[in-house]
């Protein structure tokens, strides 16, 4: 996440830290950020005795109410650089932050889908989120449902998972393609509906795996304890979420057995990571694998496959809850019979990876994302906070 002019507020006190799941130190800076690429504001709690390790706003969502008046009495909490003057008191923080969270809530879309009003598109950077990468992956796409809807779209790659969620959640795009996981964190939060979810062969999954250099002596999950591994971002399925469950279940703790953890923030970093000899193994989708191959960043032969994930839905494009009936009812229409439309290529119908696909299924349900929670429920806020700690982040 791109972040410009911040301004640091700066809170001495461990308790109030761990309020909002962010224990990592006892002080903390509460930041002012601009949310690229649309400028959206966002105020984040960060550790500055740790590097980068941070904590997003909306964790405070449902800690806030609960410890308000019993923190806010019990401590006299002074800012040294605060928002409103040295002498703030820490109970006129926590009314700041109370009315931010509660005004945190999913603001309502706004733009129409007209040519002077088109439809904002955030997609995840999950190949890196390059211009010619993933914004050209999907770029064919959209623009076969404006010339089949009348709908237009404003298409770009957030800076992060994180920023692409942000910016759904404040109402700074109508549209997003997100992973599993992603959209699922979007969802709960009121920001997201699925729309639509890629089809290729009758199959909306994919898969995820564990990748070691062919060169290296790890033949088996066991063989990794002591050893190193780098995850993408923390929002993603395929190179964070389900690369841990599949060393748990093979008896790894991730936490306790691996000498280093990375995050790279996307798949791509994780596999030059592991080719560059900086970690022992590296956590990606198949589909990213395959891609940066094709590319010519990566030689298929100096990797080999350790491990192989269960199915995992296909990333979905999802609609912001706030758009018009009218609007949604020919968003579905239209992406639902895109693939079946006179004069439109099949090769335009692109999905994850820049892959041609079948088509997208709109009468899927999230149903297919609930599923998920047997293989990487135990992947909770605390959970994922320690293995973001043991990796420095």
């Amino acid at each position: 996440m791109a972040h410009t002019n911040a301004r640091h507020d700066i809170i001495h006190d461990r308790n109030v830290a761990s309020l909002f799941g962010c224990a990592f130190a006892p002080r903390f800076a509460l930041r002012h950020l601009s949310l690229q690429p649309y400028g959206v504001p966002l105020i984040e709690f960060s550790s500055i005795n740790v590097k980068k390790s941070r904590c997003s706003l909306h964790q405070c969502h449902k800690r806030l109410v609960s410890h308000f008046l019993r923190i806010g009495a019990a401590h006299n909490v002074r800012l040294p650089c605060s928002i409103g003057g040295s002498g703030m008191r820490f109970v006129m923080l926590m009314v700041v932050l109370a009315g931010l969270c509660f005004g945190g809530f999913p603001a309502k879309a706004e733009r129409t889908g007209t040519a002077a009003s088109p439809l904002r598109v955030l997609l995840i950077p999950a190949d890196g989120g390059t211009e010619d990468g993933t914004r050209a992956d999907f770029l064919p796409l959209f623009n076969a449902i404006t010339r089949t809807s009348g709908i237009h779209f404003d298409v770009r790659t957030g800076q992060s998972y994180a920023a692409v969620i942000e910016g759904m959640c404040a109402g700074q795009a109508e549209i997003a393609w997100l992973g599993p996981v992603s959209y699922v964190e979007a969802h709960k939060r009121g920001c997201a509906d699925l729309l639509a979810i890629e089809e290729r062969d009758g199959s909306s999954t994919y898969y995820a795996g564990i990748f070691v250099s062919s060169a290296s002596g790890v033949d088996n999950p066991a063989d990794l304890q002591g050893k190193s591994i780098a995850l993408g971002s923390q929002h993603s399925a395929s190179s964070f979420s389900y690369p841990l469950s599949m060393l748990s279940k093979a008896g790894v703790d991730p936490l306790r057995d691996l000498s280093a953890i990375r995050i790279t923030g996307s798949h791509a970093n994780s596999l030059l990571a592991l080719q560059n000899g900086l970690v022992d193994a590296a956590g990606a989708s198949f589909v990213s694998f395959e891609r940066a191959v094709n590319q010519g960043g990566l030689k298929a032969s100096d990797f080999r496959l350790l491990m192989k994930s269960d199915p995992i839905p296909n990333p979905p494009i999802a609609m912001h809850p706030g758009l018009s009936p009218q609007v949604k009812a020919s968003l579905r229409k239209s992406f639902g019979d895109v693939h079946e439309t006179p004069g439109i290529r099949p090769e335009s119908i692109r999905g994850y990876g820049g892959k041609q696909v079948d088509r997208y299924n709109t009468d899927a349900t999230d149903a297919l994302f609930e599923a998920m929670a047997g293989a990487i429920g135990f992947i909770d806020t605390d959970y994922q906070a320690a293995i973001l700690q043991k990796s420095g982040s």
